[in-house]
């Protein structure tokens, strides 16, 4: 008779588990500086060399397209040989990149060394969701929300450091000193983490709200299946709003002539686009294990469609009422809430849908949706310089949020539950062969 993969002998203790996902956290946060802190040094390398706004940006998508692209790649290296080699090379990777950012003296320059800071982003990244997914089947979405907020919320102590060496000792400095550090520490945590063995983990969850497949679809399968097409559709248009907010927060509030008014809120003072970018990240990273959390107990679908809702409104409200220094800090803080969950919500309902043996590939392919989004991030610039206005920007913005909240719920969900429902089907006519 054949042993259930789920034996409770073999099982680790949760505090095992949540030690795993900590490592996991502690990496994303030395790489989170990699696209949150790109936003400061913009304007200082415009200064310095008088670039158009638009070419400079296409460092900050060739990161993200890099940074996504890769992680199939680098998941199914994860997925045969295990997560420690991939984050130590990663790490070494991010710090070579914004060393060669802190030498460039040319567009070329920029440009090659943010495609090897997003080599090795992408790689911490995906190795770390896909191992939170695989440590956690009865806590997905919030394992990879908490994960995801690592990177989110984990620049938000670096905001006034980065800016303040920025100013003092230039762009180059910064680029230089936190480079090395972040890389370093990510390549010493890569020595202690670990990927699940059969038996370790409890099993997936069964309930009314969450449905889990029994089957494992191997990354072939996956990318042949159309309601995985129809996720990252969702993921591209959710995420191109956020990236373009993420990459021109400081030249938007310089826009808007916000730059250097003093905001004050709960009796701390901070410039605007500070205060701001401080919030942010916060929020940003809160909300991953917030919607994780909520979308463990009502469903993924039922979540996104409250949260890319959201993320419409707030989208308008900010281009409706964010001309004001405290408008700005508020507003965008709460298009980041709203904004963030898509990196605990999409690699959840992904591994869900196509099982957990090969998740860190499958989730690496939604993922690349990320650097597909990053693509409309020059369109938004050159969107911008040719109206002279955001407005067009984030009324587009704001109607793609509220097109995938309805997505969600009237296709993705009972396209989804006819797939799983299907795979258990599947499932148990293989056990009953065997």
């Amino acid at each position: 008779m054949a042993v259930s993969a789920y034996n409770d002998a073999t099982r680790v203790s949760d505090g095992y588990r949540w030690t795993q996902l900590a490592i996991g956290v502690g990496c994303m946060v030395m790489i989170a500086n990699l696209q949150y802190g790109w936003t400061f040094f913009v304007p200082d390398i415009q200064k310095q060399f008088g670039w158009d706004r638009a070419a400079i940006q296409w460092a900050f998508t060739l990161f993200v397209l890099f940074e996504t692209w890769l992680v199939p790649f680098e998941g199914w290296i994860v997925d045969k040989y295990g997560p420690r080699i991939v984050i130590m090379m990663g790490g070494a990777f991010c710090a070579i990149g914004w060393i060669i950012n802190s030498y460039a003296t040319s567009l070329s320059g920029f440009y090659v060394g943010q495609i090897i800071a997003g080599v090795g982003a992408g790689a911490v990244y995906g190795t770390c969701v896909g191992n939170a997914l695989k440590w956690f089947p009865d806590k997905r979405g919030l394992a990879a929300g908490i994960t995801a907020a690592g990177f989110g919320a984990g620049s938000a102590l670096t905001v006034a450091p980065i800016q303040h060496m920025i100013k003092n000792d230039g762009f180059q400095a910064a680029f230089f000193n936190f480079g090395i550090g972040q890389g370093i520490i990510c390549m010493i945590l890569a020595i202690f983490i670990i990927a699940p063995k059969a038996g370790q983990t409890p099993p997936p969850v069964v309930n009314a709200a969450i449905q889990q497949t029994r089957h494992d679809y191997n990354p072939g399968q996956v990318i042949k299946h159309p309601v995985f097409w129809l996720m990252y559709f969702m993921f591209v248009i959710v995420g191109a709003g956020g990236l373009l907010v993420t990459a021109n927060l400081k030249p938007i509030a310089a826009d808007w002539k916000l730059t250097d008014i003093p905001v004050t809120l709960m009796g701390i003072t901070m410039m605007t686009v500070t205060f701001a970018a401080t919030i942010d990240r916060v929020l940003n990273g809160l909300t991953r294990p917030f919607f994780g959390w909520i979308s463990d107990r009502i469903g993924r679908e039922n979540t996104m469609f409250l949260a890319f809702g959201f993320e419409g409104i707030g989208i308008v409200m900010l281009y409706m009422w964010g001309h004001n220094p405290v408008g700005f800090v508020i507003l965008t803080g709460l298009v980041f809430f709203a904004w963030g969950e898509i990196y605990s919500l999409f690699p959840a309902v992904c591994t869900d849908t196509f099982g957990s043996k090969f998740a860190t590939t499958n989730a690496g392919l939604l993922y690349t949706a990320k650097g597909t989004a990053a693509l409309l991030v020059p369109f938004g610039n050159y969107m911008q310089q040719a109206t002279g206005s955001w407005d067009g920007v984030f009324l587009l913005a704001a109607g793609a949020n509220i097109l995938a909240s309805l997505l969600a719920v009237f296709v993705l969900k009972p396209w989804r539950k006819s797939v799983v429902e299907k795979s258990r089907t599947v499932s148990a006519a293989g056990q009953f062969a065997t």
